[in-house]
């Protein structure tokens, strides 16, 4: 710590010098004319202007060196006796520090050991820094320090940086695929009276104007697109955040981004046919290949995919059969596979847990299907099979990686349906939706065949194999004691 007071006196000092002589140590524009990327393409002997974070300083005699960086690259800068004015070289030797922006002109060349650089005729300062950047190799290694101080992150390593150029591409690849086939961007309400679309635990605020609480939305307006199909709109979907009040690990956070999708006169396998598809094209443009490895799984997205029954793969796994089992049979095979569970969760939230379990076996890629109507209340039932519902499930690494149904427009039996997740509910579910009796109004004016489906940012964590937490800008931290 003492060191860092010395450095940190120091560039106080440095400031309160610059100012002394009328120098403005964070001086309102730049005009810079060139990116670094630029600068590296121009032709020896071109003169270049452009601005960066000062990366690296050397000081060897008659010449210094220093890296400058901005978000296109890194470049060389030169300092030369007899090349570089004495104003300029001893301005740099003297106020320049690693860690401060600054704007630079000269003249592009190359080095003796063939390095693009630019041969610094002017330069100066556009923000002091006054906190020195940690080192690359002897800084930021907690995982809890790089997240709070992500920006310091970003500075020290820039293939985290690349993390985000990648993600914006992700969703910028998912829209775009989506309106090339007709779907309309909507934007549907993030606060709600009541929540619903997924099975989860909200987060509860009041609203003052109203006087009413009000819930952060746990899907991406599922109800409300499916208002719009009663509304007439036939292709909907929205990108946006989403918040759930629950655990966080390599998985799972309390906010982040999904996109959901309905379509209507369409069924569930219609739905796997355009997710099989769009996932195919997110991994040809993000990774350039249909083949990875996330989470220690091996994955070929261009193989056929897999189906995988719901029923048959519990049975598999675990002997159980799930419409036989008593609720104390499964409880027991929970507790034998060391499985937690919310004991008040009923039979099928067990079932559930179970599955949960058996999926970690799966590489993918699969279709999940044939799951029973009383974990999908908002499901359409499978017309041959009705304890089952027409739904899919995408199954890459172990886990799920996006969910789609044949949406339920029977308003009477999604009515009954509400009733009986609201029965749980009482019982102590938190996570269990409630009745949402104005969808039911919706649905009782008509409501088209209807495919939704929908996937998250879990999705791009898997692709780059990451944990999603780390593919996150800004997690959210306990604040510093």
């Amino acid at each position: 710590m003492g060191r860092e007071k010395q450095i940190i006196d120091e560039r106080l000092k440095k400031i309160k010098e610059m100012r002394e002589h009328g120098i403005d140590p964070y001086p309102s524009k730049f005009e810079k004319k060139n990116s670094v990327a630029e600068c590296l393409k121009i032709k020896l002997g071109a003169k270049a202007k452009t601005a960066g974070r000062l990366i690296t300083k050397r000081e060897l005699g008659k010449i210094s060196f220093s890296k400058l960086r901005d978000s296109s690259g890194a470049i060389q800068i030169v300092f030369q006796e007899g090349k570089t004015s004495e104003k300029i070289f001893n301005f740099f030797k003297k106020y320049a520090d690693i860690g401060d922006f600054a704007g630079v002109e000269g003249e592009i060349f190359k080095t003796k050991t063939g390095e693009i650089s630019i041969l610094v005729k002017k330069i100066e300062i556009l923000s002091k820094a006054i906190l020195p950047l940690p080192e690359k190799w002897h800084g930021l290694k907690d995982a809890e320090e790089r997240y709070r101080k992500r920006y310091l992150d970003l500075i020290i390593n820039p293939e985290i940086k690349d993390i985000f150029i990648k993600k914006a591409k992700f969703w910028n690849i998912a829209r775009k695929f989506l309106l090339d086939r007709g779907f309309l961007e909507v934007e549907t309400p993030i606060l709600e009276t009541s929540p619903g679309g997924a099975a989860a635990m909200p987060f509860k605020t009041h609203y003052n104007a109203l006087n009413i609480d009000v819930y952060l939305r746990i899907s991406m307006g599922e109800l409300w697109q499916k208002k719009l199909m009663v509304a007439g709109y036939e292709k909907t979907f929205e990108i946006g955040r989403q918040f759930r009040n629950e655990g966080m690990d390599s998985e799972h956070l309390q906010d982040y981004t999904q996109m959901e999708f309905y379509w209507a006169y369409a069924d569930y396998k219609d739905g796997m046919k355009i997710a099989e598809e769009i996932y195919k094209k997110l991994a040809k443009e993000i990774l350039g290949t249909l083949k990875f490895e996330s989470s220690g799984y091996k994955i070929d997205l261009g193989k056929k995919w897999e189906l995988y029954d719901y029923e048959n793969v519990i049975k598999k796994h675990t002997g159980i059969n799930i419409y036989s089992a008593t609720e104390n049979e499964i409880g027991k095979k929970l507790d034998e596979l060391k499985v937690e569970y919310l004991k008040k969760g009923g039979k099928w939230k067990m079932v559930d847990n179970l599955w949960k379990y058996c999926r970690k076996k799966i590489a993918g890629p699969g279709f999940l299907i044939g799951q029973p109507a009383e974990i999908s209340p908002l499901a359409k039932r499978d017309s041959k099979n009705p304890k089952k519902v027409e739904q899919f499930q995408i199954i890459l690494a172990g886990t799920e990686m996006g969910n789609g149904y044949s949406e339920l427009n029977d308003s009477l039996e999604q009515e009954e349906r509400f009733k009986r997740q609201e029965k749980l509910k009482e019982k102590g579910d938190v996570e269990t939706p409630g009745h949402d009796k104005e969808f039911v109004e919706a649905l009782k004016y008509g409501m088209p065949p209807v495919c939704g489906f929908g996937f998250s940012e879990r999705l791009f964590a898997c692709l780059i194999n990451k944990p999603v937490r780390e593919c996150v800008l800004f997690p959210l931290m306990k604040p510093e004691k």
